[in-house]
């Protein structure tokens, strides 16, 4: 079978790695409450681990708190473990089958080290954006080799796949200045 180039395949790949990014770091604590902020958490229910969102309703009744309305009243004590043993540093408070969750106020040094996990998980969107860019290369490559294109186009769509890589490099960059610039935010 020979090898075929796509760029929309190649672009959609490095949206792909963009849209990771962005759920990543919503799960980042910024001192606001956000649903978004329990994600991260599997809960062990019916034998299998579920995320939190399977079986309870997460809401934001106030801007520093949340509420976590389980459907099993079985599952309460299992939500709370696994609440409390996420290292998001939530101490949950149980009123029947409601779990509230208080946001703290973040320190400085809690601030910094919420912005190197950021920092982290854009270094990693930029590297499956790479590699999206080194595939779509590589295929560019064999089909100049094998004479299915010649070496102009080859040139031309490898500028093309670079130019999608810096675009896609760059909304990294912007994502995460936005979420460091929230982040520290008091």
């Amino acid at each position: 079978m020979a090898a075929e180039f796509d760029l929309d395949d190649i672009k959609r790949r490095m949206r792909g790695a963009v849209n990771s990014l962005k759920s990543d770091l919503a799960g980042l604590r910024t001192g606001r409450a956000s649903t978004n902020l329990l994600d991260p958490i599997t809960v062990d229910a019916y034998g299998a681990a579920m995320p939190i969102n399977q079986v309870a309703t997460v809401s934001v009744p106030e801007p520093r708190l949340l509420s976590v309305q389980v459907w099993d009243r079985s599952m309460v004590a299992t939500v709370e473990k696994a609440i409390r043993e996420s290292d998001l540093g939530l101490n949950p408070q149980t009123e029947g089958q409601v779990i509230r969750l208080r946001i703290p106020e973040m320190n400085e040094q809690r601030r910094k080290e919420m912005v190197k996990v950021a920092h982290k998980y854009a270094e990693e969107a930029r590297v499956a954006v790479r590699h999206v860019r080194r595939d779509g290369l590589d295929t560019l490559k064999k089909l100049e080799k094998d004479g299915d294109i010649s070496q102009d186009d080859e040139k031309r769509q490898a500028d093309q796949v670079q130019k999608a890589t810096d675009e896609h490099v760059s909304e990294v960059d912007s994502v995460v200045a936005a979420k460091e610039k929230e982040i520290m935010q008091v």
